[in-house]
């Protein structure tokens, strides 16, 4: 028999008043609470699993208060957190019980989605992360949609998140790394019909003159995505206790966006 979370606990129709976002990235972990104004980071790495990233995260912010969580995770998600692992972390990311091991309700959703979500100025904006790899995703009148467009073939075996991801950048240096955004970025935004671009990711800071049509964002940005997420209604949120079973969906109400 499932249990029922208690009825003041954060969800849709009870926002929590205080949230820590969780940012992983390849390189880097950043949180922030709303209560506070500056970011903590600690470095990470490929042997960064789910238990040491709880253990360094509450080591981080044993002096914050905060009732709920969101977490951008730089890899593909589902209803019940990660569904694949991330192929620059350690392993054991999907299926681990982030509630459990916080004592906190939990949402999770892709890194690139949460930043985008935090840059979100209206219309049909397209988010690209430049960091480790390519991270990517669509918000449309409101609908957030993750992509993984670092995944489309080039010419050669290399995909478009190895000629804009870090790798890309080392192979072939700054100014040829900046020639090839001033390609792609447009291109996608032709691709996805986007009214605006939003750059962000830690090697957004290298590009000196964004591509027409683009402007730069910051890290930061997460942060706000992550305390937006909680306003989001159809975000589901993992608990601690049982899940009760899903109810059926309603009939969708298409329309062209």
């Amino acid at each position: 028999m499932s249990k029922e979370p208690p009825a003041d606990a954060p969800g849709p129709d009870n926002p929590p008043r205080s949230i820590l976002t969780i940012d992983i990235g390849g390189t880097k972990l950043k949180v922030l609470a709303t209560s506070q104004s500056e970011p903590r980071r600690r470095r990470t790495g490929p042997t960064l699993t789910p238990q040491l990233m709880v253990e360094a995260v509450k080591e981080m912010t044993s002096d914050w208060e905060f009732e709920a969580i969101s977490m951008g995770y730089p890899g593909q998600v589902g209803d019940h957190g990660p569904r694949s692992e991330a192929g620059n972390l350690g392993p054991g990311w999907v299926g681990f019980n982030f509630p459990a091991a916080f004592s906190k309700p939990v949402r999770v959703i892709n890194d690139a989605a949460l930043q985008a979500l935090g840059s979100y100025d209206g219309g049909r904006m397209l988010f690209l992360g430049l960091g480790t790899g390519l991270g990517s995703a669509l918000i449309a009148e409101s609908v957030i949609v993750p992509l993984e467009l670092g995944e489309l073939p080039l010419r050669g075996r290399r995909n478009l998140g190895a000629i804009l991801g870090r790798a890309g950048l080392k192979r072939v240096g700054r100014k040829k790394w900046r020639q090839a955004i001033e390609l792609y970025v447009p291109a996608l935004m032709r691709a996805m019909v986007a009214d605006y671009v939003v750059i962000g990711g830690g090697n957004a800071k290298l590009i000196k003159r964004p591509p027409t049509g683009a402007r730069l964002s910051n890290n930061l940005t997460a942060f706000l995505g992550g305390f937006r997420l909680w306003h989001v209604t159809d975000v589901k949120t993992l608990s601690a206790v049982d899940q009760p079973p899903k109810l059926p969906k309603e009939p969708v109400d298409w329309r062209v966006i």
